[in-house]
This record gives C-alpha cells, structure tokens and sequence, in this order.
C-alpha cells in the first residue's frame, strides 16, 4: 500500500522549496535513535534552526533587491554554499 503525500508535506520534502530537508531528517533520526529524548538532539535541531534562519535571510535579501524567486532553487542554492565553502550552519 502506497501512502499519498499532502500537498503540504510534498511542499514540505520539495528540495526547491525547503532547503533544511536534511536538517530536518537528521532531527527525525535522532528523535527516533534516542527515543524521543529531545535533551539528545539538541545539537541537531540547532542546525536546523540555524539553516531556517540563514536562508530566511537569504529570502528577505532577494526580496528586498526584487529577485524572483525569493527562495532560490536547489541548484542555486547549491552554488550559493559552494561559493562560502559550505554550510555556515
């Protein structure tokens, strides 16, 4: 049995549109490793909280300057971490 997506959770594992699915999935791993116990996934979900901000800014800054899309693709974000390298957070 094949489960259907929501069209907000299917926004939400959109590589184009969420640029923490890694963040968030090494917080889902560690809530699920250590059963639960979020005092032991602190340090992931700081990182997850550090990309949300870092690219948030990133959004407010192409808005400001009228970029289109305020978030960029996952390509382009890519070349954006490349280009500081890698992750600031």
């Amino acid at each position: 049995m094949v489960q259907k997506m929501s069209p907000n959770a299917r926004k939400l594992r959109d590589q184009d549109t969420n640029p923490c699915i890694e963040e968030t999935d090494g917080s889902r791993k560690c809530l699920d490793a250590n059963n639960y116990n979020r005092d032991m996934c602190s340090a992931y979900f700081l990182r997850y909280k550090n990309c949300r901000k870092f690219w948030h800014n990133i959004m407010i800054q192409r808005r400001r300057d009228g970029v289109k899309p305020d978030m960029p693709a996952a390509e382009e974000r890519q070349k954006i971490l490349e280009a500081l390298g890698g992750k600031p957070y």
